[in-house]
Parts: structure tokens; sequence; C-alpha cells
């Protein structure tokens, strides 16, 4: 692999994306499209617009057949590949699997697939817009608001899957915080930049999977929005490492997510 992978989008799959639009709006400031993108054909996908005029990601709908094939509200992360099918086939080969094959779409060719432990995400070889070959995806920046600023995998087997990462997408693990009986919360990287870490899974946490932490401008201010909108916060604002504070709640559909920010009061 000539260079390592990027979180280059992310989705937030709900049924209620009006409902995830007010949810959103009020805790990130964030303003989600209230009608359906027509280049996304027959699908109900939606667009997150950031305040400076940039995307945060999109918004997929899920239906009734959706839910019924055990689709579930949940956030998902996009790892960019340079080849699609070939990134399937050696995943699948190392004991993944497919929950989506291969497909194009406009702006595209994506696959959702699964690690081996069970951790779904999406790879993706995107088609930039005519005249922006050269732009990189800024919808994960390690300081910005509006923006993922964490990805933290939650995993049965840790030492598996950090290898699995590094195999396939090119990441290093330099570095480790201890959590005591939990084990270590180890820090993973793309070059020299920080994406998040990987961590045993925990109680609370029936399966392996990716949780984003989406950087907002102030960490008490966002709480506060979190428990008057309908979410439920399931761990309260904790200082972290640099003097910022995380937290983490479910949003009013069901969805687990994380904020990241200062605390200014």
């Amino acid at each position: 692999m000539t260079e390592a992978s990027n979180f280059i989008w992310y989705e937030l799959m709900t049924p209620d994306p009006a409902g995830a639009a007010r949810f959103y709006g009020a805790v990130v400031g964030w303003n989600i499209a209230s009608e359906r993108d027509p280049a996304a054909g027959d699908m109900d996908y939606r667009m997150i617009g950031r305040s400076d005029g940039g995307n945060a990601g999109g918004v997929l709908a899920l239906n009734a057949d959706m839910i019924a094939g055990g689709a579930r509200p949940i956030w998902i992360g996009y790892l960019h590949v340079a080849d699609v099918d070939t990134a399937v086939a050696a995943i699948t080969a190392d004991g993944g699997s497919v929950h989506m094959p291969a497909m194009d779409i406009p702006v595209g060719r994506i696959a959702m697939v699964d690690d081996p432990q069970g951790a779904v995400f999406y790879v993706m070889d995107p088609k930039p817009p005519e005249g922006s070959e050269a732009q990189e995806s800024d919808v994960f920046s390690v300081t910005e608001a509006q923006r993922v600023r964490w990805n933290e995998l939650a995993t049965s087997d840790p030492d598996a899957a950090i290898a699995f990462y590094k195999k396939h997408f090119g990441w290093g693990q330099d570095g480790e915080m201890p959590m005591g009986e939990l084990g270590a919360y180890r820090f993973i990287q793309r070059g020299d930049v920080g994406l998040g870490a990987v961590m045993p899974l925990m109680e609370g946490y029936p399966v392996p999977v990716w949780n984003f932490y989406i950087g907002v401008d102030d960490i008490d201010r966002a709480r506060d929005a979190v428990a008057a909108n309908g979410g439920t916060i399931t761990n309260e604002p904790m200082e972290i490492p640099g003097g910022e504070y995380a937290m983490n709640a479910i949003d009013p559909q069901g969805a687990p997510v994380g904020f990241v920010g200062p605390r200014k009061a």
C-alpha cells in the first residue's frame, strides 16, 4: 500500500432524518438537508452541512425493509481505498465479510464490509467533482468543530484488529493509555496524524463497533443540548489528554455517538 487510508466520509443511518436534523442541529450546529439528495436516486439520502459551507457526511434514512433486514441506527465511517474490489477481496480473504457488495454510485465506488471481529465500515474509491481532483476530504479533523475528531474501535480482539487495519489500511499503532482491569486504550495513527484508538469491548457494547467523536464548540453546552433534545447521556464529559473533554451519548433515534470539545465555563 502506497499511502495509508483516511476516513473520507461518515454516514448516519437513522429511521428519522428530520428528528436527527433537529438533534444534531442543536448539539453540533449542523444543517441536515430537509429533502433527499436527487443524486441518490431511490434512496432517501441527505447531506450534513457545516457552518463553513462544507459537508460533514450524509444521512441515510432506514426504511422498513432495511430495518427488517437487520439495519439499525448507527454511524458508519468510509475508508479510502484505491480499488474497492481488490480491497473487498483482501478483507474477505483475511476473515472479514461483505454486507453490501461493491457498487457504483455517482460519487464513486463503495462496498460495506466488516473486519474479522465484526465492526462494520465502508471502503470507497471516490470520484471527485470535476476540477476538484486534488482536493482531499475534510470530514475528519483532529482539531475542528463540526467534524469527526476521533475514531474509536471497540473490539473483542484488539491485537487482531490492530494487525488487520495495519495490513489493509497502512495505519500505525504507537502509544497507549491504561484502563485498569479493562486493558489498554491503544492509539492508532495515519502517518503522524492521530486517527483515534482501539479498545477492548466493554459491557454495554453487544458487538464490535466503530465509535465517532464529533467536535463541538463547548462540551457543557453540547451536553445540555443532548439532554434537552431527546438524547441519552451514557458517559458524562470527562477530561482527556490535552485538556479538552469527551462524552458519549445515544441520539434520539438510537445511534451511539461521541462528542469532544473544550470546556468554556
